[in-house]
């Protein structure tokens, strides 16, 4: 023996985290963010309130650490050699995201929260850290010559999941995969460069 704490990997401390992730996005899909306490949370998750300021510092913080993590475990950035091909699939999870209960109820929660400052910060971190993750798509279609060097990923990525969040906050239409793939298209073909014509 030699005296020193093994830690065991997914232990207790991990445990915690789940069940506050899992509270957190169940209480905005119930409630939104106006009516979101961490009471709410922490009674749901098995803890005490202190456990979750200790770690996440805010309710805010608590938020867009959850936000972020639940669309990057559903909303993977693919790679697969080919801008058209990368989008579409970005889109595709996209789509499929916003169909889950939790991620309409993420939607309209971020949309109607408010113009207080503690929310704009949340929306802005969350969608800053979104498209940040996303441009490397275009970043890397850049380097393959696809797309023109002046490319303004985020502009690219905006105008592709606009029409997507429409849908669900305005028209509540669904969205299907053809949809995605004629919106990169739109898209793609509208900053390519056109053939001259002689």
């Amino acid at each position: 023996m030699t005296g020193q704490v093994r830690r065991r990997p997914g232990g207790r401390s991990a445990r915690i985290a789940q069940a506050v992730a899992d509270a957190t996005l169940a209480v905005m899909a119930e409630k939104g963010l106006a009516d979101f306490t961490v009471t709410d949370v922490a009674v749901r998750a098995g803890v005490h309130e202190t456990s979750i300021y200790r770690r996440w510092g805010s309710r805010e913080n608590l938020i867009a650490d959850t936000l972020l993590a639940y669309s990057e475990r559903l909303i993977p950035v693919p790679d697969t050699g080919s801008i058209r091909t990368d989008l579409r699939e970005l889109l595709a999870a996209v789509a499929d995201y916003l169909a889950t209960p939790i991620g309409k109820a993420m939607s309209h929660a971020l949309a109607f929260s408010g113009d207080e400052g503690r929310w704009e910060k949340v929306r802005f971190d969350f969608w800053t850290t979104r498209l940040q993750l996303a441009r490397s798509i275009v970043d890397r279609a850049v380097e393959r010559q696809e797309v023109p060097p002046d490319t303004d990923a985020r502009l690219l990525l905006e105008t592709l999941i606009a029409p997507l969040q429409f849908r669900v906050l305005a028209t509540r239409e669904a969205i299907d995969s053809d949809l995605c793939e004629r919106l990169t298209n739109l898209v793609l073909d509208g900053i390519l460069p056109r053939p001259e014509h002689n």
